[in-house]
């Protein structure tokens, strides 16, 4: 086995690891931020932007997030109205198009996962808040939706590894992640198993400090609510 050679290209895995940290973390914080009010509007059912958000997920959560980087970084690019429009500066860029497709994805599993978390609260919790007189505002921000988002931990933990390992996909428009990385050090020194077992170990070590992270989540902010 080439050790050496894995040893002299340690400083390209860690900038490749450190990439793939901020596609992560941009991904993940954006996709939350957007996938919250999605998810209230979401809850409630029968309404017609309620259904227009349900396409948005289900389009995004039944094709495959490559499909979708593609047609974001190179599908766009075949029009002459996006070329020539201001938002051109951005969607030219790989590292744009790859936080934009992974966003989008993110934030269309996390909207099902907290809208689910919120129709599946307890009846009493709701109950209790109209009976003091809580307006429906006050009941979401006080209420629903800090039971619903302690609730969706589990399922957002197992969203955010399946981000993390979805990341990986940022190297085939040119951003140079571990993926990338490995890539790059099998171009030039043919050893696709070193190379490659390599981003495996960073991705296995940046797995269990995500659940390492999620498990202390839970045991602060889940485990008060489980019965006893």
């Amino acid at each position: 086995m080439a050790i050496d050679t894995i040893i002299d290209n340690l400083p390209l895995y860690l900038s490749g690891a450190w990439a793939t940290l901020q596609l992560l973390l941009i991904s993940l914080g954006l996709g939350l931020l957007l996938a919250v009010p999605l998810a209230v509007l979401r809850s409630l059912q029968g309404s017609w932007i309620s259904r227009l958000i349900w396409v948005y997920t289900y389009v995004f959560r039944g094709t495959p997030m490559l499909v979708q980087l593609f047609l974001i970084y190179y599908g766009l690019a075949q029009f002459e109205a996006v070329r020539e429009s201001v938002f051109w500066p951005y969607l030219s860029s790989a590292w744009f198009c790859a936080c934009l497709s992974f966003v989008l994805n993110t934030a269309a599993y996390t909207t099902e996962i907290i809208a689910g978390s919120i129709r599946a609260l307890p009846a009493g919790e709701i109950e209790a808040a109209k009976s003091i007189g809580m307006s429906r505002w006050v009941m979401f921000r006080r209420i629903v939706l800090p039971s619903a988002l302690r609730r969706a931990l589990p399922a957002y933990s197992n969203e955010a590894i399946f981000m993390l390992h979805g990341t990986a996909l940022a190297s085939i428009v040119t951003i140079l992640d571990l993926t990338g990385a490995a890539r790059r050090v099998n171009a030039t020194h043919y050893i696709p198993f070193e190379a490659f077992i390599t981003a495996a170990c960073f991705y296995f070590l940046l797995t269990l400090v995500l659940v390492a992270l999620f498990h202390k989540a839970e045991a602060k902010w889940l485990k008060p609510l489980m019965p006893r």
